[in-house]
């Protein structure tokens, strides 16, 4: 007898997590952008959440077998569209990383790119139930990523291209790779490190290296990583208070809507607010896993954790760069930072998270 899907199914917790950084996110944008020319960054992020919220809806109603069986189409126009940013893409801070699609709108193909990845390689190891996999479904499966990946590393934009690989790795790993595999695949990574170092603009190579000795030039190459620091160490236990931050509210702290947007949440609501966000973050993930778990097939198993890698180094990349763990890649915290492209994809991400939970009871 079959179950019919019902809104019933939803994850309503993990809606209620996800929410909840959103509105600490809107909360920080305020604080920060207050006294700079973005002011009312805040109330389109506003809007960008209620637009996610509508194509999570969405998507959630869509069987995603539908969605997998059509990767194929979804790829090629992903990477037709990461060729169009190349040829026609607007042209910001010497990188293309934008198409102009009206006035003060502009896409991002490279963010919705990860969520076909994701689609892309859930289905090329769901069809491959081998238990384990051989060095040419490896080297497949390793191009299927990077393709894109170098389309967007040329754009330059080294920090989405960063992003894809953990979807590359945990469909890897997930599909059955063997040991050997592995090794192989971390020599010739290491053995290409001095070629892809050389490949790299010269103000990547500052981002990759100035967070390890920031204060050898605090006012140039590491005055990003020190601001940050500072910013995080004044906020104490409990914080300054909202728009009370000196760093934030000086200006001292660069982009504090956008990428430091940890450091000033940080500032304003010390290690206990930081803590908690943390928490937050860490229930969403866990709620996602779960969702795996009980997915109704292996496809849907290798998507969803799919969306947890992705979101997983996110986080782990902008707060490691926030605290100088990591260097200063320009990856958003996800739902937190202000960008539109950003929450669209984690909102039709979860939509799709959503949709395969909704069908784990139905035959």
């Amino acid at each position: 007898m079959q179950r019919y899907v019902s809104l019933r199914d939803f994850d309503w917790v993990l809606l209620a997590f996800v929410l909840a950084i959103c509105t600490v996110g809107v909360v920080e944008i305020y604080s920060a952008t207050l006294h700079t020319k973005f002011v009312g960054s805040h109330i389109r992020q506003v809007y960008w959440v209620l637009g996610g919220i509508l194509v999570m809806l969405i998507v959630s109603r869509i069987n995603y077998q539908t969605l997998l069986e059509n990767v194929p189409w979804m790829y090629v126009i992903s990477v037709a569209s990461l060729l169009a940013v190349l040829i026609f893409g607007q042209k910001y801070l010497g990188a293309r990383r934008w198409i102009k699609i009206g006035s003060g709108v502009h896409f991002q193909p490279s963010e919705w790119v990860k969520l076909v990845l994701i689609l892309a390689m859930a289905k090329y190891f769901a069809d491959n139930r081998q238990p384990e996999q051989t060095l040419g479904e490896v080297v497949k499966a390793g191009s299927v990523v990077g393709i894109p990946m170098l389309l967007v590393l040329v754009q330059p934009d080294l920090g989405t291209a960063l992003t894809y690989m953990p979807i590359a790795i945990m469909g890897l790993f997930l599909g059955g790779l063997r040991f050997k595999y592995s090794v192989i695949i971390v020599l010739v990574a290491a053995l290409a490190m001095p070629l892809a170092w050389h490949g790299l603009k010269p103000y990547q190579r500052d981002r990759l290296t100035s967070f390890m000795r920031p204060e050898a030039d605090s006012q140039g190459k590491g005055y990003q990583v020190i601001q940050s620091l500072i910013a995080v160490g004044a906020g104490g236990l409990w914080g300054k208070g909202t728009t009370q931050g000196s760093q934030t509210q000086g200006l001292f702290l660069p982009v504090p809507h956008t990428d430091f947007i940890f450091a000033a949440f940080a500032e304003e609501h010390g290690f206990v607010g930081a803590l908690g966000v943390l928490l937050l973050y860490f229930m969403v993930l866990m709620r996602l896993i779960h969702n795996a778990q009980t997915a109704p097939d292996r496809a849907g198993a290798f998507v969803v954790m799919g969306v947890v890698a992705v979101l997983a180094f996110h986080i782990l990349v902008n707060v490691g760069m926030v605290v100088g763990f990591m260097p200063v890649t320009g990856i958003p915290l996800p739902l937190m930072s202000y960008g539109g492209s950003s929450v669209l994809f984690t909102f039709l991400a979860l939509g799709i998270v959503m949709n395969i939970r909704m069908r784990r009871f139905v035959n």
